[in-house]
């Protein structure tokens, strides 16, 4: 089994605990090419969300992605899982972006969009930091009323 799988396995994981620490009614789906990776119910409706996930600091690849970018209840979760120092891990940085927001023009990235569109169509970690507050631990989307 390849480490990248391990890593997005790992990430999904932990993207369902924190659904479950906040109370989400959330389901895993199973595969390993699947389009969806988790399924929230909330208020009579749902969400889906892709999850990507890294082991050091670079690009998330997306692959295809455009059949979800006008789906409003389409999201992605961006999962850097940290190294551990002196055998203490540090809980992974997650960012909640809504698939739409990939391709907007945000200000804090000179004009430019979160996608960077390639053969892999990657996300820079260095892009969703510059946007920190707008969509680190956002996970009360999936929670609460609506």
């Amino acid at each position: 089994m390849s480490k990248g799988y391990n890593t997005n396995l790992a990430s999904e994981y932990f993207v369902m605990y924190m659904l479950h620490r906040y109370g989400a009614d959330a389901y895993l789906s199973l595969g390993n090419k699947k389009a969806i990776d988790i399924i929230v119910l909330k208020n009579n409706s749902y969400f889906t969300i892709d999850v990507k996930g890294l082991s050091k600091e670079n690009a998330f690849i997306l692959g295809k992605y455009e059949s979800k970018i006008n789906d409003k209840k389409h999201y992605y979760a961006f999962v850097l899982l940290k190294s551990k120092e002196n055998d203490v891990p540090d809980l992974p940085d997650v960012y909640i972006v809504p698939a739409k927001d990939l391709i907007v023009k945000q200000t804090k990235l000179n004009g430019e969009t979160l996608i960077e569109k390639n053969k892999l169509n990657n996300v820079y970690l260095s892009s969703l930091e510059k946007l920190d507050k707008k969509y680190k631990d956002k996970w009360k989307v999936f929670v609460g009323k609506s």
